[in-house]
């Protein structure tokens, strides 16, 4: 299980596939592959979640990363593990659940708020972490954090981001987003989902080309 990160560095967007049923997740999946996004969340509280991370992990190259959102225990890391996952998100910073994903080797991104949650993640062993929900803390909050932080660790801004906020957060130093409704909604097919995917990966990379910021060399995965 060694996925390409720096894949994931070019395209740093996490799909969240929330309330995505088994039936639908293989096309969603391949369309948002083809798209160049390579990480995909899978939030536990869909329907039947472990089944659709298999099926995903089953047919995706594997230098797409795959695994699970709102995971809140450590029994949720080991479960997601055994359906082939090797990606775990949290809306919190858990111990537990961080020490778990990284004894797996599985890359892991709990959520923080504060410098305080920050550090904490990062000395339990995260290295990718996730601002959430974002938009309540919003780009001041952002710049601020990455101040401090260690120049190895990652910051993804996750909850009402989207193509219109994408370049406020590159300006303030994000180092990639999670992506909700604004690429998935429960029961949108796979052709909706290819135009939404394709519209934020367009926007992404224009980012780029308007903030050039250096990047640090891709991480392990822990």
């Amino acid at each position: 299980m060694t996925p390409t990160l720096n894949l994931f560095q070019e395209m740093p967007l996490v799909a969240i596939l929330r309330g995505i049923l088994p039936t639908e997740v293989v096309a969603v999946g391949q369309v948002l592959y083809k798209s160049g996004i390579r990480c995909i969340e899978v939030p536990l509280n869909s329907p039947a979640p472990l089944d659709s991370i298999a099926k995903l992990v089953a047919v995706l190259p594997e230098d797409c990363l795959v695994g699970a959102g709102t995971v809140t225990s450590a029994s949720d890391v080991d479960d997601v593990v055994a359906a082939g996952g090797n990606l775990i998100v949290a809306p919190n910073t858990d111990k537990a659940v961080i020490q778990r994903a990284v004894g797996f080797d599985a890359v892991v991104m709990p959520g923080i708020a504060t410098a305080t949650d920050a550090f904490n993640a990062i000395s339990y062993g995260a290295r990718h972490l996730k601002l959430f929900p974002a938009s309540t803390y919003g780009p001041d909050h952002m710049r601020s954090l990455k101040v401090v932080l260690p120049d190895n660790c990652r910051v993804y801004a996750v909850g009402g981001v989207g193509v219109a906020e994408m370049g406020m957060w590159v300006a303030a130093g994000v180092d990639g987003f999670g992506i909700g409704s604004e690429i998935y909604r429960a029961g949108d097919s796979a052709e909706v989902v290819s135009e939404k995917a394709n519209a934020l990966t367009s926007a992404y990379r224009n980012t780029q080309t308007m903030h050039t910021k250096p990047h640090v060399n891709p991480l392990s995965k822990h």
